[in-house]
């Protein structure tokens, strides 16, 4: 029974470069710009981290939409000194996040051992089986103008892995973000 389950969970690991150069540059793998569907094409959740969100990101669309359809979990952590200290139209707070993705989950760092932790880390899980890893923030200069690098990966137990190890480290290094809905007359 063991080795059955074993063998069921055991599939080749897929990775792909993924790229984002001026002009497009790039020869080989997926665009970083290609990510938005990626979400838009999750089924059971989308995990993401980043250190900042921009509005002009294709994937802050891409987010709103999944955070949307009642099938999906979606869960996002996030910097909070880079979120919330110089905040701009652009760059959305934290509470702006939360608003923008509820009913999602989204958390920010908090103070651990006296100092505010930063959170650089840059991934997106889907469907607990894709694994994106990059260099890139999610703005439209990191989708389109900059160069950035990343893997695609296509593997079910890393990914898991991965997302596990956020939620363990959750408690004691994020705290969740509630989303505050203005009235009309602000």
């Amino acid at each position: 029974m063991l080795r059955a389950i074993e063998g069921a969970r055991s599939a080749p690991t897929i990775v792909s470069p993924l790229w984002t150069m001026p002009g497009h540059l790039a020869r080989s793998g997926p665009l970083t710009s290609s990510i938005s569907h990626l979400v838009d094409g999750a089924r059971q959740s989308v995990t993401c981290s980043t250190y900042n969100f921009q509005r002009s990101s294709a994937l802050w669309a891409a987010l709103r939409r999944a955070a949307l359809r009642p099938e999906l979990a979606l869960r996002a952590y996030m910097d909070t000194s880079a979120a919330d200290q110089h905040p701009s139209h652009s760059a959305p707070t934290t509470s702006q996040v939360a608003e923008h993705l509820r009913p999602g989950t989204v958390l920010r760092t908090k103070e651990f051992d006296g100092a505010r932790v930063r959170n650089h880390a840059k991934f997106l899980a889907i469907d607990h089986r894709f694994l994106l890893v990059t260099s890139a923030n999610f703005s439209w200069s990191a989708e389109h103008g900059n160069v950035e690098f990343g893997v695609f990966v296509d593997d079910r137990n890393l990914t898991e892995a991965v997302e596990r190890e956020m939620l363990d480290a959750e408690d004691q290094l994020y705290e969740r973000v509630h989303a505050v809905t203005r009235s009309r007359s602000e």
